[in-house]
């Protein structure tokens, strides 16, 4: 089953967009990959992805403030998030554990590990 997530992912970093694709989509995720969160929103309204994976730092609308505007569409109300980013003190994680994260990978990340570190935030117990 965790083979076949299909993953909402937005960066806004072409370089680290394409080393986590490259990651995940080697492992069998399907990744529908958005640059910003406006992107992310837009392709939102037209799919039930499995995951959310976002960037928390894009200009304009951030992570924290995309997973606010996702979680108003009818479709995307439960959906699990995950975020990826440098601020990884404490108070921060709690933050966006707050918003409901299943939890936090930092960056830099292992390109190697990353399929499991997002397996890991999900079936916490090798579910």
């Amino acid at each position: 089953m965790s083979n076949d997530l299909k993953i909402l992912y937005a960066e806004d970093e072409p370089d680290i967009r394409e080393v986590t694709e490259f990651a995940l989509e080697g492992e069998g995720f399907e990744l529908l990959s958005c640059d910003s969160g406006p992107d992310a929103l837009e392709k939102a309204k037209n799919v039930t992805p499995d995951l959310l994976l976002f960037d928390v730092m894009m200009p304009g609308m951030d992570g924290p403030t995309t997973l606010k505007e996702i979680r108003a569409l009818p479709n995307m109300a439960d959906t699990p998030i995950i975020f990826m980013t440098a601020k990884v003190q404490p108070s921060e994680v709690d933050e966006y554990k707050a918003m409901g994260a299943l939890g936090v990978i930092s960056k830099p990340f292992d390109p190697m590990t990353l399929a499991d570190d997002i397996r890991n935030l999900l079936w916490p117990t090798g579910g």
